[in-house]
């Protein structure tokens, strides 16, 4: 089976598709993995804007052009195993639409913030049992899972959520690639730790 990914933003043209695109470019030596984005409020059909586009490429996106705009569908969270948020109001609309989600969706910053705390004998300890690559990122999802309530929160919030640069300035754009870039950055370690400590030759 393939572990699928999904990144939710709001209009599905800026945060979301940026992320999507980091992490199936750092994912794709697993063939295991497939990720793809929606929107809550999704901008159906339109593109990244400019400012997206260079902010993508700078981080070395080559696709970003190629993106259009999907609605978020309850079937989207049925399938995924693994939801990254823009933002908490957008893990509530996630949690809303598919109440079953609640232990696989996080913001992406969040789930940086306790992938910083998973050390590698937790991880080794998770995976052990895994048959397959994608059964070893199930497992990491849940674990993930348990450490809400663990990892001390951030005194603001909002340092939670990627900033929403839509229609912003410039420096908005740069500010909310700032913020996605390393927290993409940080989930795709954990994943990759996750791997490399599965049991030799599974």
């Amino acid at each position: 089976m393939t572990f699928q990914i999904l990144t939710v933003c709001t209009g599905n043209i800026c945060r979301s598709p940026l992320a999507e695109q980091l992490l199936r470019r750092e994912l794709s030596s697993f063939l295991d993995v497939s990720v793809r984005s929606a929107g809550t409020g999704a901008l159906v059909g339109a593109g990244m804007p400019d400012e997206a586009q260079a902010v993508a490429q700078r981080a070395g996106v080559t696709d970003a052009a190629a993106h259009r705009a999907r609605q978020l569908q309850a079937a989207d969270l049925t399938e995924a195993d693994l939801v990254l948020a823009m933002a908490r109001d957008h893990r509530r609309s996630i949690v809303e639409l598919t109440p079953a989600a609640t232990r696989k969706a996080f913001t992406v910053r969040e789930l940086a913030r306790i992938a910083a705390e998973i050390t590698d004998e937790e991880l080794r300890d998770e995976v052990d049992g895994a048959l397959s690559v994608d059964a070893a990122l199930r497992s990491v999802v849940s674990l993930a899972s348990s450490f809400r309530g663990i990892v001390p929160p951030p005194e603001a919030p909002t340092d939670l959520d990627v900033i929403d640069p839509y229609r912003q300035s410039t420096e908005v754009y740069e500010l909310s690639g700032a913020q996605l870039v390393p927290a993409t950055e940080a989930v795709v370690g954990l994943l990759r730790r996750a791997v490399a400590l599965m049991p030799a030759g599974r």
